[in-house]
């Protein structure tokens, strides 16, 4: 198992502190990961900037830094609704295509991609056959660079692991496999060892990110009390001092067979701030985690 920090932790959303990639390649490297996954939009890699200087220019940090590119994180929304008119979903088509020319360019052999939110007047039964007509023909335009395509579970449509792996099936592609993450199942309620098992076998890649869950409650000061307000508000905390049960959700990716990459990421606003020194401190914090319970285990 390769550890990988995604360049979205040091993007400057959120408040974090912005890196550039070169900068960025040179500190996960420092920072003691086996690779990185490249951000695939501004401010970090977009293809619409990455001319083929671009490419050789993190080629040549990548290569200087003894750190390999191990994937780019696309951003899709395959619903593809909106304007009759605008072809939206050819445009994502488009784009994750690019973005397999960019991950060749770069010798990474993944683009992980989301599936798509449910809107008003659109259920899933409408968006299913359209998301899995779009990923097949990702994966299709995609096999030619080498790419294969992750689906992480992350976006309304399959986000649960028994509708995952059924989206899985349908798609039916060789290169389409899983990008599976704990949060999602963790915070739905589903057993965590079970979901990994079970989706191991078809995972190229799993971003892990730690959090607390804090209930919410609204004051009615005409009951002099107060009332839940669901959903809880979820804060990242540093990798291990969270409710997600990491421990069991590697076991149940080791015990399915899975031996793809281990992506750590600071995709929301972080215990501590956004400051450089508190961003490393959590980078550091994973390679030590996973060190002492996975990689030794």
């Amino acid at each position: 198992m390769q550890l990988c920090l995604f360049s979205v932790s040091y993007a400057g959303l959120w408040g974090q502190h912005r890196l550039d990639l070169p900068e960025f390649i040179a500190r996960a490297a420092r920072l003691g990961y086996d690779a990185v996954m490249l951000m695939g939009k501004r401010p970090h890699l977009s293809p619409l900037d990455a001319t083929p200087a671009r490419v050789a220019e993190l080629r040549e940090a990548l290569d200087r830094h003894r750190i390999r590119c191990a994937a780019l994180g696309g951003y899709t929304d395959l619903a593809g609704v909106g304007a009759a008119e605008v072809p939206a979903l050819e445009m994502q088509i488009a784009y994750a295509e690019a973005l397999a020319r960019l991950a060749e360019g770069l010798g990474a052999g993944v683009v992980r991609l989301f599936t798509a939110y449910e809107v008003a007047g659109t259920g899933a039964q409408e968006l299913w056959p359209r998301v899995v007509g779009a990923l097949q023909e990702i994966c299709d335009r995609a096999a030619p660079h080498g790419v294969t395509i992750a689906v992480q579970n992350h976006h309304d449509l399959g986000v649960h692991t028994d509708a995952l792996l059924e989206l899985l099936h349908d798609v039916g592609r060789p290169n389409c496999k899983l990008g599976f993450d704990a949060w999602s199942p963790a915070l739905r309620g589903e057993d965590l060892y079970e979901a990994a098992r079970r989706a191991a076998p078809h995972a190229v890649l799993t971003t892990n990110a730690d959090y607390i869950r804090l209930p919410r409650y609204r004051y009615r000061p005409e009951l002099v009390n107060y009332e839940a307000s669901g959903p809880e508000w979820v804060r990242a905390v540093p990798f291990g001092e969270g409710f997600i049960d990491y421990p069991a959700f590697f076991r149940g990716l080791r015990d399915g067979g899975f031996e793809g990459v281990a992506n750590y990421e600071m995709c929301s606003p972080v215990r501590g701030g956004g400051s450089v020194e508190n961003l490393d401190a959590y980078a550091a914090g994973y390679v030590r985690w996973m060190d002492e319970h996975v990689l030794r285990g």
